[in-house]
């Protein structure tokens, strides 16, 4: 791989772990993501309704667990007792995968010194818990590896909240790619910005410039990833973890 096409490649988040071989956000698909050679990884964190930040995308258990419960008014204990293993769309290869609390992936994280997470804060914890709740209590947790950990939000409040109260590094999440967007980021300077790729509608356009260091979602090729390191993406998100590594390294 020549020097300038390594310039251009943005580095890979492993989305929700290796969600593509395993169920997401769960220890097996962490792990397996950090064990191919993924330097970032990227979780959601959801409440109990004890308080306790566990990994979870939905705030309901149907599509990963086929229960139809809300996740946000179950015990701790009881969600412990939840097998998450997306049987329809991993066609049940899998049995007994559990729901991790934020301290089981930290621990791993503890294992993988040179990797960082990513730590997406739910928009249906913060409503139903409060953005201060949220943040305090997932700070408290994620404490021995900080130096690992970038705490991520789609909701405006909830970042800056996190920059005035917290060391911890920060990523906004856009819901939209517009002047008004670009305007509040001046006013947060966060260390990441999120985008989803579909939302880039000017493929030529140099993404903007700041403080920032860019990471662009749902991206699923080589050949798409080296245009957004082009235009300034330093990180894609990928669920095809295994195929977009095996992309990258052939060059």
């Amino acid at each position: 791989m020549s020097a300038v096409i390594q310039h251009q490649f943005p580095d890979l988040i492993a989305h929700r772990g290796n969600a593509a071989e395993y169920p997401e956000n769960t220890l097996p698909a962490l792990k397996s993501a950090l064990d191919l050679g993924v330097r970032h990884i990227a979780v959601d964190v959801q409440l109990s309704s004890d308080r306790q930040p566990l990994l979870l995308h939905d705030s309901t258990l149907l599509r990963t667990a086929g229960i139809d419960r809300h996740a946000l008014e179950m015990h701790s204990g009881e969600l412990a007792e939840v097998a998450v293993n997306e049987d329809e769309r991993l066609r049940k290869r899998f049995t007994d995968v559990g729901i991790p609390t934020l301290a089981q992936a930290a621990g791993l994280l503890q294992l993988h010194p040179a990797a960082t997470a990513f730590v997406q804060l739910k928009r249906a914890s913060l409503r139903a818990f409060g953005h201060e709740l949220v943040v305090r209590r997932v700070c408290e947790i994620l404490k021995p590896v900080a130096r690992q950990v970038v705490i991520t939000s789609a909701d405006f409040a909830t970042v800056h909240h996190l920059r005035q109260v917290s060391p911890y590094r920060v990523g906004w999440i856009l819901s939209e790619y517009s002047t008004v967007s670009a305007l509040k980021c001046e006013a947060l300077a966060p260390d990441y910005l999120f985008c989803a790729r579909e939302l880039l509608t000017d493929n030529s356009s140099r993404l903007w410039r700041g403080p920032w260091r860019w990471a662009i979602t749902e991206v699923n090729s080589r050949r798409e990833a080296l245009g957004l390191g082009a235009r300034g993406a330093r990180l894609v998100q990928t669920m095809l973890v295994r195929e977009m590594l095996r992309e990258f390294r052939r060059g």
